[in-house]
């Protein structure tokens, strides 16, 4: 019993350095267009704007998630190996429950940061999203690199991201 308990401990710290991406069937594709509702309540950006020639990563997240919360902590304390990274991070829920989350983490600070809402649950849909946090990494040339469903280190973000 006890070599069992050791087992499944260690599979489960395990488990949480060694992320693999999901194999959804859409690693090489291009960024598809969709648009976003920006934490500033006017502003929508669409997707086919996103920037060629730097790395993007796509956080869609539960505001009241503490995985999804945990992972912005990750992101806010890495900003500074994370700072060649264009982050979208966005919800399906309600405008003040986005923006709660925004004024928690002060995301307002961080110029590699863009918040908001996707109103037409498109990343949910595009991806199969079945859980929350959950991050797409899109390469400098708007190719999908990875997608990972739950908390993913800083280091996986950026070595994704560098590949």
């Amino acid at each position: 019993m006890k070599n069992t308990v050791s087992i499944i401990l260690w599979l489960l710290i395990a488990s949480c350095y060694s992320k693999k991406p999901e194999n959804n069937g859409l690693k090489g594709k291009p960024l598809p267009s969709f648009t976003l509702l920006l934490a500033d309540s006017t502003t929508y950006f669409n997707t086919r704007n996103v920037v060629v020639g730097k790395p993007t990563a796509f956080f869609f997240f539960g505001p009241h998630c503490p995985y999804s919360r945990a992972q912005m902590e990750g992101i806010i304390d890495d900003i500074k190996i994370l700072k060649d990274i264009q982050f979208y991070i966005f919800t399906i829920t309600a405008f003040s429950e986005m923006k709660g989350f925004y004024n928690h983490f002060k995301l307002e600070m961080y110029q590699n940061i863009k918040v908001g809402i996707d109103t037409s649950a498109f990343f949910q849909n595009y991806f199969k999203i079945r859980g929350v946090p959950y991050i797409a990494i899109y390469g400098k040339d708007k190719k999908l690199k990875a997608s990972f469903s739950g908390e993913t280190s800083s280091e996986v973000i950026l070595k994704t991201a560098e590949e």
